[in-house]
């Protein structure tokens, strides 16, 4: 062997040293609760003592016949819609905007716009409750100081306005996150596209829509993912904000996990919630691949040889 293939082995062993604890610590907190979830959701197991009653399926189907857990998965789902609707054209506009180059300031913009993403979500939802939370709350305050309502209102009392403050407050805390990844893909496309552009006499609205958007697809695929997988995990804000009231209309997936795996009113179901982190899980997954399906498309569809060749056609045309 000589000195070159013996450097390269010695690389090749010290990257595997230091790989080995991280993959130890996915290992044990990460790939073995997958596992154990699993097999817990065939048990009828309060989390003490050892697996012995084996149920089978009997989770499963109690969980399915359970009005709570689907009012828990349908509060989810409509959390994440609401929270992608808002902020997919709103990141999107926000990153054209600082991506200007006449526009001063623009570092300054972003760091504020993204502050809310660094900041703890628990707490978040701490302040955010003390904000609308009674009937003495800043924004009933406001409201009232400006004559726009006559009398406060109880906005985490009611299920309507409830869900609407968890959206409004899931939107805000990640905006800056969404609008960074818009901002890396506006960053992505050649200057010279934006300088033919011009030279065929375009304006801003014909270069957004026939250069901008069209080479965004791929990558507006892959925020459209990211975006939906976090929205639909949003346990701690919950749990601050609303912990799932009133009457569970706010209550998601994982709260309700969390809820019959730590019960603190009676006898924890760890062998319950299991079986419903799994069945969300599925979902999510299922989600996720054919939201990964259509980034494959875009991929395809959307090259930037097809991008160019559109512009071309768009501004000639």
């Amino acid at each position: 062997m000589n000195k070159r293939s013996r450097q390269e082995s010695s690389r090749i062993r010290w990257a595997y040293v230091f790989i080995f604890p991280q993959t130890l610590f996915i290992a044990l907190f990460t790939l073995y609760p997958i596992v154990m979830s699993y097999v817990y959701s065939f048990y009828d197991w309060s989390g003490i003592g050892p697996l012995k009653k084996y149920v089978g399926f009997s989770n499963f189907h109690s969980l399915l016949l359970e009005k709570q857990f689907w009012q828990a998965f349908r509060n989810s789902f409509e959390y994440m819609a609401g929270v992608i609707i808002i902020l997919m054209p709103l990141t999107l506009l926000m990153a054209i905007l600082l991506n200007q180059t006449f526009l001063r300031g623009r570092v300054f913009y972003r760091t504020l716009y993204f502050l809310p993403v660094v900041a703890t979500t628990a707490v978040i939802g701490i302040v955010m409750q003390n904000i609308f939370g009674n009937e003495n709350a800043l924004v009933n305050d406001v409201l009232l100081a400006l004559h726009l309502v006559k009398e406060p209102i109880p906005w985490l009392l009611q299920p309507g306005t409830a869900m609407l403050v968890l959206i409004l407050v899931g939107a805000w805390k990640f905006f800056g996150m969404m609008m960074v990844y818009w901002l890396a893909g506006l960053q992505t496309i050649q200057p010279e596209l934006y300088d033919a552009a011009k030279v065929d006499g375009a304006g801003f609205m014909t270069t957004l829509r026939y250069i901008v958007l069209p080479l965004l697809v791929p990558i507006g695929t892959v925020i459209l993912l990211l975006s939906v997988v976090n929205s639909l995990h949003v346990f701690d804000l919950v749990k601050t904000l609303t912990g799932g009231g009133p009457y569970f209309k706010t209550e998601m997936v994982d709260l309700y996990i969390y809820n019959y795996a730590f019960a603190s009113g009676g006898i924890p179901r760890i062998g319950y919630a299991s079986a419903a982190g799994v069945l969300f899980g599925i979902a999510v997954f299922l989600i996720s691949l054919i939201l990964g399906l259509l980034v494959r498309l875009a991929r395809s569809n959307f090259t930037k040889s097809s991008a160019t060749r559109q512009i071309d056609g768009g501004l000639r045309g």
